[in-house]
């Protein structure tokens, strides 16, 4: 294996924009020809702003599962309203929006297939009550 550069095996050349003189002293090279042979360029903010987004979009699975069980939860919860109601005698249609909001929330994936074979069958009960206020 070869390697090439300043501490390989081989001797590299000199690069073009350090002048050396004669007497073997240090000499810095001419920094009007640096400055006018390499053009300004605009940081990439626009990646450092898409990383960000992308790592925003990264969900956490223990926060995903919590935010399922808070959904699932509340959707037991309007059911109990429901039904509470319905023995009452007292038919709310605020309840009903709150059960179809719980039904769209539901349907949504946790991440653990426990979790999402109880939501499934929270979601089953919900659409049943639905379909049963719908027919009354």
């Amino acid at each position: 294996m070869r390697i090439y550069g300043p501490n390989g095996t081989t001797l590299g050349s000199s690069a073009g924009t350090t002048r050396r003189t004669g007497s073997g002293g240090f000499s810095l090279p001419d920094m009007s020809s640096a400055a006018e042979s390499r053009p300004a360029m605009a940081p990439k903010a626009a990646t450092g702003i898409d990383a960000l987004l992308a790592l925003q979009g990264i969900e956490d699975p223990v926060e995903r599962r919590k935010r399922s069980v808070k959904r699932g939860r509340g959707a037991l919860d309007v059911l109990d309203e429901l039904k509470i109601g319905l023995l009452a005698g007292s038919f709310d249609q605020g309840t009903v929006a709150r059960l179809r909001a719980a039904a769209a929330d539901l349907k949504s994936s946790s991440g653990d297939p426990g979790l999402d074979a109880v939501l499934s069958e929270i979601e089953l009960r919900v659409e049943v009550e639905l379909a049963k206020v719908g027919q009354a």
